[in-house]
Parts: structure tokens; C-alpha cells; sequence
């Protein structure tokens, strides 16, 4: 019903700056509703963790470990998410993944479904 595409991942030398984004799209057929989204990562051996999510009004959650640094914000008309990294670390290193939660009506009912991105790996080097 929903894909998620990331972009803008790579490698970065520490004290650098990344920019991701993230482009949801939605079948023809369906007529799901973005509402949330946001980013993950994973690091190899951990398990995910959640960087930031952002609502439709614009509310942004950061998680504390990255809040001074990292900035989401997104275009509700192109149902796009972007996380803008600044002052990398080593410790950012991860494979970043675009979230998305979509209403729609499955079963009758009104649910919203968690969609992933496939994961865009980045690398901060010291």
C-alpha cells in the first residue's frame, strides 16, 4: 500500500553534515493517509532505535541522544520526511530507516499499518 524510498546516506568524516530523505508513495488503488513519519537506525549487533518522528502538524519528537544535532521536518503534500545531520559522530554510524504510519481501511476497519524504507547506510569515520 505504501513504499518508502531513502536517499542521502553515505560516509562522512566526523564534525560533517548529512542530509536524508525520504519519499513515500501510495498504490493507486489504495487510499491510505501518511500520518506519522520518521527515522530509525540500526547499528550492527544493536537493536533499532528510534532517531526522530515528526506528525502531520509538524511536531517533532528527537530522541535525546541526538536532539542538538540532528534536525526532521517533512512535506505533507509529497508525503516526504527529511533528517538533517549535523556534527556527526562515529557513534551515528547505522543504517538509517524511513518510517512511515498510514491509515487506511483494512478489515473493515480504520488501522494504521507501520511501513519501512528499505535502510540507507551511513558511516561517520574519525
Amino acid at each position: 500500500q505504501v513504499q518508502l524510498v531513502e536517499s542521502g546516506g553515505g560516509l562522512v568524516q566526523a564534525g560533517g553534515s548529512l542530509r536524508l530523505s525520504c519519499v513515500g508513495s501510495v498504490t493507486s488503488e489504495s487510499d491510505a493517509s501518511i500520518n506519522v513519519m520518521g527515522w530509525y537506525r540500526q547499528a550492527p549487533g544493536k537493536q533499532r532505535e528510534q532517531v526522530a518522528t515528526i506528525t502531520t502538524s509538524g511536531l517533532p519528537n528527537v530522541a535525546d541522544s541526538v536532539k542538538d544535532r540532528f534536525t526532521i521536518s517533512r512535506d505533507n503534500g509529497k508525503n516526504t520526511v527529511t533528517l538533517q545531520m549535523n556534527s556527526l559522530k562515529p557513534e551515528d554510524t547505522a543504517v538509517y530507516y524511513c518510517y512511515a504510519a498510514a491509515g487506511q481501511y483494512l478489515g473493515g476497519s480504520y488501522r494504521y499499518i507501520d511501513y519501512w524504507g528499505q535502510g540507507t547506510p551511513v558511516t561517520v569515520s574519525s
